[in-house]
C-alpha cells in the first residue's frame, strides 16, 4: 500500500510498480495522497468535466464535505529490514550541494519541527491580519509554509485543521469564513477574512494539482493552443539580467535577488517579476518556469505551471492579455517606503523613498548624494516601460484574434 503520486512521472510510477506486483501476485492497494486536501481527480463540473476556473472549482469543493481529519503520528513503528548498500553523499556533491544554497540554513529549517514552528507562527502573528498585509513584501505577512507542505514536513490538512482551531477558538465559523464575499458587498471583518483569505491560497494549490491531473501536458505546453503561435523572443542576454537582478527596474531585482538568495519569493514580487519576463521582455514563460523551478525551494511541477500560464495568460482562469504590471507603480504600492529593495538592491540604499523604484527619474543631485551612477552600480532599465507595454499588445493580438 503507498499514497498515489501527484505528478505524471509519479502516477506513471506507480501503475509500473503495481503492474510488477501484479505479476508476482501481489495485489497494490494505492490510496489518494495525503499531501493535499482532496484527491485531484475527484472534484468535476456537472457534465463530468475538470474544472479550468478557480472560484467554480473552489465553490464546488467547499460545498462537498471537509477534509478528513490528519491523524496523529504513530508513537512506534516496526523495525525497518536491514538497509540495502548505498552510495556516500560525496558520490552525488555536485547534484546535492550547490554554491548559491549555501545561506539557506539562515533563512530555513527544514523538517517536521521546522514546520510546525512556521505554522505556530503563521497562527500568532501574520494570521490576523493576512488579508490586509499579504502583498506586502517589506513585511513578514506571509505564512511561507510552501516548501514544508511540498516535501510533505506538513501536510494541507493540518494547516486546514489548525486555522479552523483559531476561528473556532475566536468564536468563528469556518464555513462563513471561507465563503466568497457578497458581489459589492462588505468584506468580512478581522480573523475571519484574513482566514478565508489564507485558505483560498490552499485552494489554489489544489487547483494546480486539479490542472495538472487532468491536463499534464501543462508544464511544457500552453493550455491553450492559439498561444502556441505566440511570437517570443530570444535573448539570452535579457534572460540572464532578469535571472540576475539586473532588470533595472528595482522592485523586479529585488525578487529575483531574494530568489537566489534564500530559495524564496513572496508572492506578489512572483507575479511582478513573470509579468516582466513574459510581458516586458516577451520571453517564453517556459523560461521563467525552469528558473523557477531550479531555484524555488517550494518548487511544485503543479503550481509552478499554473502561476506561470496564469500569468502567461495561456493557461486556467488566466490573467487578461493586457493585464501588464508596471512594476514602478507596483512597487511603490506594496513597498512604499522602499524597506524590500534596500534590502535586496543595497545599491540603491541611499535613495529616498520617492525615487527609489525608478531611480532613473531621480535628479542627479539625488543620485550624487545616494552615490549612485545608472549604468555602473546599478544598471539602467533594459526596456521602457511603456515601449514593452505596446509591444507586448501587439504580440498578443496575435493569438487574441481569431483565424480566418
Amino acid at each position: 500500500m503507498w499514497a498515489a503520486g501527484l505528478e505524471p512521472e509519479e502516477l506513471a510510477d506507480d501503475d509500473d510498480v503495481a503492474a510488477e506486483l501484479a505479476q508476482g501476485g501481489v495485489q497494490a492497494i494505492v490510496v489518494p495522497s495525503t499531501n493535499l486536501l482532496v484527491d485531484p481527480a475527484a472534484i468535476r463540473t456537472r457534465e463530468g468535466r475538470p474544472y479550468t476556473v478557480f472560484t467554480p472549482y473552489w465553490r464546488a469543493y467547499l460545498s462537498g464535505p471537509p477534509p478528513a481529519e490528519a491523524q496523529a503520528a504513530p508513537e512506534t513503528l516496526p523495525a525497518a529490514p536491514p538497509a540495502p548498500a548505498g552510495l556516500a553523499l560525496d558520490e552525488f556533491q555536485a547534484e546535492a550541494q550547490r554554491a548559491w544554497a549555501a545561506g539557506f540554513a539562515e533563512v530555513w529549517q527544514p523538517g517536521e519541527t521546522g514546520a510546525h514552528l512556521r505554522l505556530a507562527r503563521l497562527l500568532t502573528g501574520p494570521l490576523a491580519a493576512y488579508a490586509e498585509e499579504r502583498d506586502r513584501p517589506d513585511r513578514q505577512s506571509t505564512s511561507r509554509l510552501s516548501p514544508h507542505l511540498h516535501c510533505g514536513e506538513l501536510s494541507a490538512r493540518q494547516v486546514w485543521q489548525a486555522v479552523a482551531g483559531e476561528l473556532a477558538e475566536a468564536g468563528l465559523d469556518l464555513e462563513a469564513a471561507t465563503a466568497p464575499p457578497a458581489w459589492g458587498g462588505e468584506q468580512a471583518p478581522g480573523l475571519r477574512r484574513s482566514a478565508g483569505a489564507f485558505l483560498r491560497q490552499l485552494g489554489w494549490r489544489e487547483f494546480g494539482h486539479h490542472l495538472l491531473r487532468h491536463f499534464p501536458q501543462t508544464p511544457e505546453q500552453p493550455l491553450h493552443e492559439r498561444f502556441a503561435a505566440f511570437p517570443w523572443r530570444d535573448d539570452p542576454a535579457a534572460l540572464e539580467a532578469w535571472r540576475r537582478g539586473q532588470t533595472g527596474y528595482p522592485f523586479v531585482d529585488a525578487g529575483m535577488r531574494e530568489l537566489w538568495s534564500t530559495g524564496w519569493m513572496h508572492n506578489r514580487v512572483r507575479l511582478i517579476t513573470a509579468s516582466f519576463l513574459v510581458k516586458h521582455l516577451l520571453l517564453p514563460w517556459q523560461s521563467g518556469e525552469d528558473w523557477f523551478w531550479d531555484t524555488l525551494v517550494d518548487a511544485d511541477l503543479a503550481d509552478n505551471a499554473l502561476g506561470w500560464q496564469w500569468v502567461a495568460g495561456s493557461g486556467a482562469d488566466a490573467a487578461p492579455y493586457f493585464r501588464i504590471f508596471n512594476p514602478v507603480t507596483q512597487g511603490r504600492r506594496y513597498d512604499p517606503d522602499g524597506v524590500y529593495v534596500r534590502r535586496w538592491v543595497p545599491e540603491l540604499a541611499g535613495l529616498p523613498a520617492a525615487h527609489i523604484h525608478a531611480p532613473w527619474l531621480a535628479p542627479a543631485d539625488v543620485l550624487a548624494a545616494a552615490g549612485i551612477t545608472l549604468g555602473e552600480g546599478y544598471p539602467a532599465p533594459i526596456v521602457d516601460h511603456g515601449e514593452a507595454r505596446s509591444r507586448a499588445l501587439a504580440a498578443y493580438d496575435v493569438v487574441r484574434r481569431p483565424r480566418r
